[in-house]
């Protein structure tokens, strides 16, 4: 016996908006500020990493610090 209904289409803005916020439990909004808010600190840390490539004595642990944050953050949503 076959099974005669169609596959589930997903409209585009499900597929690249909806589907994966939905994976973490987060509505798109709730996800997008995670993500902004993730981005941010990944900025500073990039930037503290660069100021102690030029100044090795300035910013020795802030990277790290938060990167650590950061993985902190991500595990515990999963």
């Amino acid at each position: 016996m076959t099974d005669l209904t169609p596959p589930t289409r997903r409209s585009l803005a499900d597929r690249w908006f909806l589907s994966h916020p939905a994976t973490v439990g987060e509505t798109y909004f709730q996800h997008m500020r995670f993500a902004a808010t993730f981005c941010f600190w990944l900025t500073v840390a990039a930037g503290a990493a660069l100021i102690h490539a030029v100044v090795p004595a300035l910013c020795e642990t802030t990277a790290s610090r938060i990167l650590r944050r950061l993985v902190a953050r991500m595990d515990a949503r999963h």
